[in-house]
């Protein structure tokens, strides 16, 4: 016997339902690997980079109430969102129109948690003739007749952004609904990719199932389900724990939007409070702005995921995302309100989601300065290109999420050129595969000098990529956080914002953000991404490790000088102490 309830051998037969903490253990391991390796399939038969090499997916498994057990995130915000699709569909559905080799579609944006194009596949799994738990897939399609090819920037209303599939079966009891394939087919500018994604999801989730099912043949269903419930428990109690360390109070933060995409000149508030207690935070976001004319309204759905994320990396950042970990969160909206849209409120861009995570970190930092760090370049930076490929007249669409600086923090430094927290399992997409899928020369690539904000742990920088057209493309800037610059702490300074360069080095130079644009073959785009917020007074940085970041081309001679007080041999990059200490004296 084990611990009193009953044996491996029973388990290991089916026959046990109580399982022991080895046990529960041993599954929980099984289920992490079982998604990690639906992702893995994923990736090998998704046709498009976004989902391969970017890896813009999030998959997870669920128990029967649908509630996250493990995952494999790649957008680390679609944990949240998954979380929240799978029961609405099962809310939707009902439980009992769920059968085996049943497959859903969902890409409801209230529903959903996410714009049109991050649509969820979701399959119910059954042993023993019970719901035993959920398999999801969440990937960024292509195309779902959208308005604008590629992304919108400027919708007013629901019915711009695309075709809503409100939680349909794509499979039933494991026969293919041709109809919805079709209806996809005929209203998609990319057919074949956007189908091959979807049934890419559809693989993945049947992944899940398999391995999901071999586990209930060795330990039981019930047994099964009941290690599922432990690891949610086990999840809550580690919240809990880190809960209790944590200073007690109530702070708020404000940050803007640039534009909600429609009124450019006019920006968009957020605004939370966030409450402290030994057993939950609450993060209200009633005071947020009415809700925006444009896209940037966030459904509940997402407005939960990112601020779950946010929760997540505060209590419990080392161990694995369990529903149970969010049982201590309480988020409050208010419905038609720009943290939660409702029908038909436009909802596409999600600028408001990428927003919100330093936000929250904002109003913490006034109460815990020592646990969070200062504000990242605070955006995606992705631009979006997509023509027609010269050589084979077919439609083309490649995305590049390009990295930005991390604040710094109370122990260092910010990361210098990472993406951005709301995508921490996500990857650059390589030049090599760039420039082969695509008519794009990549000019050059490498991080931004004096981006991040100095301060005596410095932010980190971010980068600067420049793209040459080959032929005649379109690209779209999916670009914010270039209005105000990423806030810093303890005495440190702002980083630099977010900017792209159309025309670079031409009379029509132009800085942009978010935009629409059309290049004939020849010209040129830059991104520059912004850095991170600096952390504690520039002046108290080690001389030593200003000279190490002049050397290593992250800060300038110059802004060495003006921003730290440290002057630097340009030859030997050593410090001059005498110099430096006039500079320093002198400020």
């Amino acid at each position: 016997m084990i611990d009193g309830r009953g044996s491996t051998e029973m388990r290991s037969q089916g026959l046990g339902s109580i399982p022991d903490a080895i046990t529960v253990e041993v599954i929980r391991h099984g289920l992490l690997a079982s998604a990690h390796e639906m992702a893995r399939n994923l990736c090998r038969t998704a046709y498009n980079t976004i989902v391969y090499e970017i890896h813009d997916y999030g998959v997870g498994l669920h128990d029967p109430e649908g509630n996250v057990v493990a995952d494999a995130p790649g957008i680390a915000s679609f944990t949240g969102a998954n979380d929240f699709g799978v029961k609405k569909a099962m809310e939707f559905l009902g439980r009992d129109s769920l059968h085996e080799g049943d497959v859903i579609l969902l890409n409801y944006p209230y529903w959903s948690g996410a714009h049109t194009l991050d649509a969820l596949v979701l399959a119910p799994i059954f042993a023993e003739g019970q719901l035993i738990s959920f398999a999801s897939c969440r990937v960024h399609l292509l195309d779902l007749k959208q308005k604008d090819p590629g992304y919108v920037l400027d919708s007013t209303d629901m019915a711009q952004e695309g075709i809503f599939f409100p939680a349909v079966k794509i499979y039933s009891r494991g026969e293919v609904s041709q109809d919805i394939f079709n209806v996809i087919r005929f209203n998609s500018r990319m057919p074949e990719r956007t189908l091959g994604d979807l049934q890419a999801q559809v693989s993945a989730c049947q992944t899940g199932e398999r391995l999901v099912k071999g586990m209930a043949r060795k330990y039981g269903a019930e047994c099964l389900i009941e290690a599922m419930r432990e690891i949610n428990d086990h999840g809550e109690r580690l919240t809990l724990a880190a809960l209790a360390k944590l200073p007690k109070g109530t702070w708020s933060g404000v940050d803007f939007v640039d534009s909600d995409g429609i009124d450019k000149d006019e920006m968009v508030k957020l605004e939370v409070t966030v409450t402290v207690t030994e057993e939950k935070m609450i993060v209200d976001w009633s005071k947020t702005d009415q809700p925006a004319r444009g896209p940037i309204n966030a459904p509940r759905g997402l407005t939960l995921a990112v601020t779950m994320l946010t929760f997540k990396f505060l209590t419990t950042p080392n161990s694995p995302v369990t529903a149970g970990n969010f049982r201590p969160l309480e988020v409050i909206t208010r419905p038609g309100s720009l943290m939660e849209a409702v029908p038909p409120m436009p909802t596409f861009t999600q600028w408001t989601g990428l927003l919100a995570p330093e936000v929250i970190t904002k109003a913490l930092a006034k109460g815990m300065s020592e646990l969070v760090p200062a504000c990242s370049g605070g955006d995606v930076c992705d631009i979006m290109t997509l023509g027609l490929d010269p050589g084979t007249g077919m439609p083309w669409l490649e995305a590049i999420n390009d990295a930005v600086g991390f604040g710094g923090n109370a122990d260092g430094d910010g990361e210098d050129g990472i993406t951005h927290v709301t995508q921490p399992g996500c990857r650059n997409n390589p030049i090599e595969v760039l420039e082969t899928k695509a008519p794009l020369l990549i000019e050059s690539y490498g991080y931004r000098p004096d981006s991040g904000g100095p301060g005596k742990h410095r932010g980190g920088v971010g980068v600067e990529r420049t793209y040459h057209f080959l032929a005649p493309s379109a690209a779209i800037v999916i670009n914010y956080k270039t209005k105000t610059r990423p806030w810093a702490m303890e005495g440190g300074e702002p980083g630099v914002s977010n900017t792209v360069i159309l025309h670079p080095g031409t009379v029509r130079e132009e800085h942009v953000g978010a935009s629409y644009n059309h290049f004939e073959a020849g010209e040129k785009i830059t991104n520059l991404t912004g850095g991170g917020g600096g952390w504690g007074d520039p002046f108290d940085r080690d001389p030593s490790q200003v000279a190490a970041d002049v050397q290593s081309g992250l800060v300038s001679l110059e802004k060495a000088a003006s921003d730290y007080g440290v002057v630097v041999d340009p030859l030997a990059f050593t410090v001059d102490d005498a110099a430096s200490r006039v500079l320093r004296k002198r400020s």
